[in-house]
C-alpha cells in the first residue's frame, strides 16, 4: 500500500519536474530569449557573436510591428523556437508572431479588464515589463492583478487567477517570473497605501504561499532567529516594531521590480519598494521592511535574508530595481555576488548566500542626501539639510540628488562575464521636495509629496550610461545622455552594448570603453529592454518604442500640464515632445 502511494506521489509530482528541467535548458539556448532577462541570473547577456564591433555599423531595420497601443511601452518580448511573445501597455494584448512566416500573427489574447477600475488607480503610466514561459504556458501579469497562463501555441487560457482589488488601489505593471516550477507575482500601488506581498502558484495555478513586505512575522514568511539581517538574527516582530500603530497595514513596501533566481541556493531575489505615504512625519521608525533587499526560499517562501537599504525613506527612493547574479573576487574572495543598483544613488554589493555587505558606493557623483554606507551597520550617514522629514510637512527641501525617480529607476542594467562590468542606463537629475498630510482612503491617492525635478548641477544632461566595477565600487566610463536613460541594456559576447534613449535611437557601444559605434532612430522614445536571439542563421536585435512610464507621463496623458504634474515628472522632461511622439511598435534589426 505504501509503495502505491508512494508511486501516485511520483506521478503527480513529475509535470512539475519535466517543466522545470526543460525551462532551465532552455535559458541556456542563446538562439531563444525564453524569460524577461534572458537568464535567472539577470545579467541580460547574450552568447551569440554573428552582430560585433566591425560589422554593427551595418545593422538595419528587418522589419516592425505595430502594437496597436499608445501608452509607454516597458519590457521585452520573448522568443521561444521560431514564435515571439509580445505584450503591450493596457489593455495588455498578447501576440504571437510566426518569425518562420515573416511575423505574422500566428493568435492574439486581449483580456477583458474593467478600464474605469484600474487605470486612475495605475501610477506612472499603463506600463507592462512583459511575460514569462513554463510548461507550454505563456504567463501574463494583467493590470488588474489577474494572472493568466495562455497555451503557447493557440493562446487559449489555460487557468487565471485574480489576487487584488484595482478599486483599493491594487494594480498590476511588473512581468510574472517563473523559477523552477513556481510562478511569483508581487503587486503595485504604494501611492494607494497598498500594503506589498509576494505570492506563489505552481504551474497549475494552485497558490503555494503568500509573503507580505510588512507586519507580524508570520504573514511575513520571517523567522525572527533564522531570518538574519547583516549577519545578525532579525529578532520577534522586527517589522511591526518599526511603524507606529497600524500604520504598517498601508505602508506600502509594493513588489512591481524585477526578480532573480540563483538555482543552487534554491533562493530568489527582490526587492521593496517605498513606505506609504511620501510625507514621512506621518510615519516615524525605520518602516520594516520596506526598501529591501529580500533572499527567499523558492519552496517555503521563507526569509532567508533581508537587508534595508533607506531605512525611513523621505525621498521615495523605491528600491524595486534588479538583482543581478554574478560570481566574482570582491576584497580577495570568490563570492556569490548579487548587486543592486538603487534608486538612493547606491550601487550595493553583497554576498548573495548570506546577505553580508561587501560594497556600497554612488554611481552618480552627485548624490548628495548621504555621505556613504557604513559596511559593519548598513546604515547610511545622512546629510541633515536634505531630511524632508526634520524640515517638516509644507516646507520645501531644495535640491536633494537624486530625485525620487532615483539614480536609477527600474530600467534595468547589463553584466559582461568577458569584461567584469555592469552597463548601467541612469537618471541624473535632483529634485525640490514638499510633504504634506494626507489621510488615507481605499483607493484614493495617497502620496503627500509635491515634487520638481531639474538636471542636476554641472550640466544640462538629464541622464548617462555608465560602466561600473562592482568589485570596487567605481565608474569606469560614463556617456551623458540629453534625458535620463529609460531603456534596459543588453551586453554580448562580442563585447557590443545596446541601450535605448528618450528621443527614441536605439544605440550601440563599444563595452571596453564606451564609444559609440552605431544609432538608429526609432519611432518613438525607447523605455523598453534591449534582447537579441537567432533565427534561420541570422542575429537580430530587437527592442519595444513606445514613450510613456513615469518619464514619459506627460506626453502619455496629455491633460497634464503643470510642471508638478506626474510627481513633478511633467516639468523635468517638458522638451521631450521636441524629439519624439507617443507609438508602440516593435523594430526588430539584423545585418
Amino acid at each position: 500500500m505504501k509503495l502505491k502511494i508512494l508511486s501516485i506521489a511520483l506521478l503527480s509530482a513529475t509535470p512539475a519536474l519535466v517543466a522545470a528541467d526543460e525551462l532551465q535548458q532552455m535559458q541556456e539556448n542563446p538562439n531563444n530569449w525564453v524569460m524577461p532577462a534572458g537568464h535567472y541570473n539577470n545579467q541580460r547577456y547574450s552568447e551569440l557573436t554573428q552582430i560585433n564591433k566591425d560589422n554593427v555599423k551595418d545593422l538595419g531595420m528587418a522589419w516592425s510591428f505595430s502594437t496597436g497601443v499608445l501608452r509607454g511601452h516597458e519590457g521585452n518580448a520573448l522568443v521561444i523556437d521560431g514564435t515571439m511573445y509580445l505584450h503591450t501597455p493596457f489593455p495588455n494584448i498578447v501576440y504571437a508572431l510566426d518569425l518562420n512566416n515573416d511575423g505574422a500573427i500566428k493568435w492574439k489574447y486581449e483580456p477583458k479588464q474593467n478600464y474605469d477600475e484600474t487605470v486612475p488607480v495605475m501610477c506612472c503610466d499603463t506600463v507592462n515589463r512583459g511575460l514569462s514561459y513554463a510548461d507550454g504556458k505563456i504567463f501574463l501579469n494583467q493590470a488588474d492583478t489577474t494572472l493568466v497562463a495562455l497555451n503557447a501555441e493557440d493562446g487559449k487560457v489555460v487557468w487565471s487567477d485574480k489576487r487584488d482589488d484595482p478599486r483599493k488601489g491594487a494594480t498590476s505593471t511588473a512581468a510574472a517570473h517563473v523559477f523552477k516550477d513556481k510562478v511569483i507575482v508581487g503587486i503595485s500601488g504604494g501611492e494607494f497605501g497598498v500594503r506589498g506581498y509576494v505570492q506563489a502558484y505552481d504551474l497549475d495555478g494552485n497558490v503555494k504561499y503568500k509573503a507580505y513586505s510588512t507586519g507580524p512575522d508570520e504573514d511575513m514568511l520571517i523567522d525572527p532567529d533564522k531570518t538574519t539581517s547583516m549577519l545578525k538574527p532579525v529578532g520577534k516582530n522586527s517589522s511591526l516594531n518599526s511603524w507606529q500603530g497600524d500604520q504598517w497595514k498601508i505602508g506600502g513596501g509594493t513588489t512591481w521590480g524585477w526578480y532573480s533566481y540563483d538555482p543552487d541556493l534554491d533562493t530568489f531575489y527582490y526587492v521593496t519598494a517605498n513606505p506609504s505615504t511620501w510625507n514621512p512625519v506621518q510615519r516615524p521608525g525605520d518602516n520594516k521592511w520596506t526598501m529591501s533587499i529580500f533572499g527567499r526560499d523558492l519552496d517555503t517562501g521563507m526569509a532567508k535574508w533581508v537587508y534595508q537599504m533607506t531605512p525611513f525613506d523621505e525621498w521615495d527612493y523605491d528600491g524595486i530595481n534588479e538583482n543581478i547574479l554574478v560570481d566574482q573576487k570582491v576584497k580577495g574572495k570568490q563570492r556569490k555576488t548579487l548587486v543592486h543598483f538603487d534608486r538612493n544613488g547606491f550601487a550595493y554589493t553583497m554576498d548573495r548566500a548570506n546577505g553580508e555587505l561587501l560594497v556600497a558606493e554612488k554611481y552618480d557623483p552627485t548624490v548628495n542626501w548621504s555621505n556613504g554606507v557604513n559596511l559593519k551597520t548598513g546604515l547610511h550617514d545622512r546629510v541633515a539639510k536634505y531630511s524632508t522629514a526634520k524640515n517638516g510637512p509644507d516646507v520645501t527641501t531644495s535640491g536633494i540628488c537624486p530625485a525620487a525617480q532615483g539614480s536609477k529607476d527600474m530600467q534595468p542594467a547589463a553584466y559582461s562575464p568577458r569584461t567584469g562590468l555592469f552597463y548601467v542606463p541612469t537618471n541624473h537629475i535632483c529634485m525640490d521636495y514638499e510633504p504634506f498630510e494626507v489621510e488615507y482612503v481605499a483607493g484614493q491617492p495617497y502620496v503627500g509629496a509635491t515634487l520638481s525635478m531639474y538636471p542636476a548641477p554641472g550640466g544640462t544632461n538629464m541622464g548617462n550610461f555608465i560602466a561600473w566595477d562592482a568589485r570596487e565600487g567605481k565608474i569606469v566610463w560614463s556617456n551623458p545622455e540629453r534625458f535620463s536613460v529609460w531603456s534596459g541594456a543588453l551586453a554580448t559576447a562580442t563585447d557590443v552594448v545596446f541601450y535605448g534613449t528618450l528621443e527614441g535611437y536605439l544605440k550601440a557601444v563599444d563595452a571596453q570603453s564606451g564609444r559609440e559605434l552605431w544609432r538608429f532612430k526609432t519611432a518613438s522614445g525607447i523605455i523598453g529592454n534591449v534582447n537579441t536571439y537567432k533565427h534561420d542563421g541570422k542575429q537580430y536585435i530587437s527592442i519595444l518604442s513606445g514613450v510613456g512610464g513615469w518619464a514619459g507621463i506627460g506626453m502619455a496623458i496629455p491633460s497634464l500640464e503643470n510642471d508638478a504634474d506626474g510627481l513633478g515628472a511633467v516639468g523635468a522632461y517638458r522638451a521631450l515632445s521636441n524629439w519624439t511622439n507617443l507609438g508602440g511598435v516593435l523594430s526588430v534589426f539584423s545585418l
